[in-house]
């Protein structure tokens, strides 16, 4: 044992460096990066999201899933995989946060530039909503006194009853927190996430405020969501586009 650390320290640190080491890989790292759109991919498409070979993927996932970041289920011959959870998508996307945009490396062909774009104008982040169209919600929610952000990200009654006016439903007895602030990697401000922030992304998908566009995480706001947004928040259609 190292000289002067204790046991249950030099545990932790070991079990810290296997934690850190799962990640430190760029094929697995594309992996969770990829799976942050909530859903869940088969091995074969993150094959070629990634572009190695199948029984590349196949080994890097296991290891993933040993290591408590995926989940796997399999439906026939096919073999699904998702984050764990929402810490997970949490760790991956603090992470990501202190490398992009500006470590990002410049987009080399227009379908690239067009896919940065897209992620950055609006996306999904796990089971909410990031780029400017995550912050332009969360500031609208706070704006209108729905949202605090003084002391911490929290909806106040106002917002509670908002929620409940739109129809959008808030668990409030899971140990989920209800609003919690995540950085947003492209606008460097946070964006509302945790249960409210799921509740509200959810909703807007299903109610076609947006849609998903690409094979990433990207979403664009329809028409319908520009109207309902504007409406309901008094948020601005240029902010959305």
């Amino acid at each position: 044992m190292l000289e002067g650390m204790t046991r249950p320290t030099h545990s932790r640190a070991a079990g810290l460096a296997g934690f850190a080491a799962l990640i430190a890989d760029e094929t697995r790292a594309g992996f969770l990066l990829a799976l942050l759109d909530g859903r869940a991919w088969t091995a074969g498409e993150l094959a070629r999201h990634a572009q190695v070979a199948p029984s590349t993927a196949s080994e890097h996932l296991g290891r993933l899933v040993t290591g408590g970041l995926l989940t796997e289920e399999r439906q026939g011959r096919h073999r699904y995989v998702r984050l764990a959870g929402p810490r997970v998508a949490q760790i991956v996307e603090d992470l990501a946060a202190h490398v992009g945009p500006a470590g990002a490396e410049r987009p080399r062909t227009l379908r690239e530039s067009s896919a940065v774009s897209a992620m950055a104008r609006g996306r999904t982040c796990y089971d909410h909503l990031a780029g400017r169209l995550g912050i332009a919600l969360t500031d609208a929610l706070t704006a209108r006194g729905l949202l605090r952000q003084d002391t911490g990200f929290a909806l106040t009654d106002a917002g509670l009853r908002w929620f409940e006016s739109v129809g959008i439903g808030l668990d409030l007895t899971t140990r989920r927190p209800l609003t919690r602030a995540c950085l947003d990697w492209t606008e460097r401000r946070p964006h509302l996430a945790g249960g409210a922030g799921a509740a509200l992304c959810r909703h807007a998908l299903d109610a076609k405020w947006c849609v998903r566009v690409g094979t990433e995480r990207a979403v664009k706001v329809t028409p319908e969501g520009e109207r309902a947004l504007e409406e309901l928040l008094g948020v601005e259609a240029a902010a959305l586009r």
